[in-house]
């Protein structure tokens, strides 16, 4: 009978995003545009990043897994607001982690991460969307404990249509 091998030591190490990253992490994004066929849509620069995630009021934040000196995942999230609950909470705006390094939990310990943060910091939630095609996603957020309020749905104001608040401040007309 052979003696069992212990468990090899996590190869990935989650940190903080640090600017050295954005290179990386826009890399990254572009792979989730592509995946979620929303390429026509991706604006997003180095610098751009840079500004909203370093700059002088930071707008995200984000975590990293890196193996060796490589960004393999990311995870960008941001702080929002309940009224209900009267406290904040952490909103998940993206998390991607590239396919060779799927299905070795590294997925499972982002969401950890953030969830352990978001208790730190006492949020009162941890929320984020998912596309409804996405079942393998919606059965690995099912399995780490989340819910899916199929109830609910994503109003958004983009492009020209956000663009028409500028003038006059008032937007389009609500009566149609």
């Amino acid at each position: 009978m052979s003696t069992p091998h212990p468990p090899e030591p996590f190869p990935y190490h989650i940190r903080a995003a640090e600017t050295r990253d954005a290179g990386a992490i826009v890399a990254l994004v572009r792979e989730l545009a592509e995946f979620e066929n929303l390429t026509h849509q991706l604006e997003l620069t180095v610098e751009r990043l840079q500004l909203h995630l370093f700059g002088p009021r930071p707008a995200a934040e984000a975590i990293v897994a890196e193996t060796g000196n490589a960004v393999v995942a990311y995870a960008l999230f941001f702080t929002n607001f309940s009224t209900f609950l009267a406290k904040p909470g952490l909103y998940l705006e993206d998390l991607y982690v590239q396919p060779a390094h799927r299905q070795v939990g590294l997925g499972k310990s982002l969401l950890r991460h953030l969830g352990a943060l978001a208790v730190a910091r006492d949020y009162g939630r941890f929320e984020w969307t998912v596309l409804d095609w996405n079942v393998n996603a919606i059965r690995f957020y099912e399995r780490m404990g989340a819910t899916v309020l199929p109830e609910w749905r994503i109003c958004r104001l983009a492009g020209d249509a956000l663009a028409a608040y500028r003038r006059d401040g008032a937007g389009p007309s609500a009566t149609g």
